[in-house]
């Protein structure tokens, strides 16, 4: 099913954000859905306001497509919600369906060039599917085994508050270059506190800037702190990207800050004459939309 146009224009949002409307409509994106995720809608508006061409699909269609179920996509969505319930742990059950009844699948659309975000429970899920930060895969060796995780946050409980994030200038993610920082995003989780494996990884991951938002304190500088670092994540770690730069993983939901209008300070704003015509959210999904784009 294919998102309602109930939104704004697409020639202006891609023109805020420097994405070439004609070529983004040759742009197909996969949202998709069930198992108790629940944000299809958000991100299925955000890309078509981009321009692009947005199915949202049940995953169970997805299994049962065939060898061919993600050919012709470029980019793929994986949602936030609580899939499964988020029994035993967040995004546990979701990447093991996926792996087994996709894997080979996930891993060919990612050796021919695909695009993905994972948003929330869908960074849960993109880690322990071996998707990020998937260090050392070799094209053709099917997805890579899971290196790290997202535990549950150092203050038990979920949080749900608004996040300040700063851009990681050198990391080779493709959804986030071009931005600058501080943006804000709404962020609302129990288990976001980013780990790798062992410290060998955790320094490589460094190295190759492949963290490439953090979460930072009113300075603009990443913290560890608690409220700004909602989960305690070592660095403020607030994502993370494959060695390519097409595959990024977020805790903080961009798809729910697409208009000005939902930042809770916008009346304020808008009275000062700084409201601006589209949410930030808007440039992490644009990004993932010029890489498509570009190829």
């Amino acid at each position: 099913m294919k998102a309602n146009s109930i939104i704004a224009a697409p020639g202006c949002a891609a023109a805020a954000f420097g994405v070439d409307l004609a070529r983004a409509r040759d742009v197909r994106v996969l949202v998709m859905t069930g198992y108790g995720l629940n944000c299809e809608a958000e991100t299925a508006a955000g890309f078509s306001m981009l321009g692009a061409e947005v199915t949202r699909a049940h995953a169970a269609e997805i299994f049962e497509g065939g060898p061919d179920a993600l050919r012709g996509y470029h980019v793929l969505a994986f949602i936030g919600g609580f899939s499964f319930g988020d029994h035993i742990a967040s995004g546990r059950v979701y990447a093991n369906r996926l792996r087994y009844r996709l894997g080979e699948r996930l891993a060919r659309f990612i050796d021919d060039g695909g695009l993905a975000i994972g948003i929330c429970n869908g960074f849960q899920t993109m880690v322990k599917l071996g998707l990020l930060p998937a260090l050392g895969r070799a094209p053709a060796s099917g997805l890579a085994p899971q290196t790290a995780s997202l535990l549950h946050n150092d203050r038990l409980g979920y949080r749900d508050a608004w996040v300040r994030l700063v851009i990681e200038q050198a990391s080779p993610c493709a959804w986030t270059r071009g931005l600058a920082g501080p943006i804000e995003l709404p962020s609302r989780h129990g288990e976001g506190k980013l780990v790798f494996l062992d410290d060998e990884l955790a320094t490589a991951v460094a190295a190759a800037k492949l963290i490439p938002v953090r979460y930072a304190d009113a300075e603009g500088r990443p913290t560890e702190r608690w409220p700004d670092n909602p989960n305690g994540s070592p660095g403020g770690a607030a994502g993370l990207c494959d060695a390519s730069g097409r595959l990024f993983g977020l805790m903080p939901h961009p798809e729910a800050f697409l208009y000005p209008e939902s930042h809770p300070e916008w009346l304020a704003r808008r009275d000062a004459g700084t409201l601006p015509e589209f949410g930030a959210g808007l440039g992490i999904l644009a990004g993932g939309v010029r890489a498509a784009i570009e190829g």
